[in-house]
């Protein structure tokens, strides 16, 4: 799948759809850093895409990077506010749960 899309990019049919669909593809190769660059091109390309916000936390929460936990709960929190104003209940519920369990990670 990821092959595919990324022949796609190649050929310049850019876009956020495509790009969400790579990140999830990284996601599940567990390569973290290519899912998170997708997956910031996404939400760069559409604001308004709150399952882009979510997944970019969680691919940022994964990648080992110093500051992964910040980035991913911006990330969360601006997927927050752009279900919020959608009305995507789901997700907005999702993102709440992430961000406890990221304070109370935290301590």
């Amino acid at each position: 799948m990821r092959e595919g899309l990324e022949k796609l990019l190649a050929k310049g049919q850019d876009s956020a759809v495509l790009r969400f669909g790579l990140g999830q593809a990284c996601l599940k190769e567990e390569d973290y850093a290519a899912a998170a660059l997708h997956l910031a091109q996404a939400v760069a390309q559409n604001p308004q895409y709150s399952a882009a916000w979510k997944l970019l936390g969680k691919a940022q929460l994964e990648s080992g990077a110093t500051d992964a936990r910040a980035q991913a709960q911006a990330s969360w929190q601006q997927g927050l506010q752009v279900a919020e104003q959608q009305g995507d209940t789901q997700t907005v519920k999702e993102l709440t749960v992430f961000l406890k369990r990221l304070q109370k990670a935290a301590g």
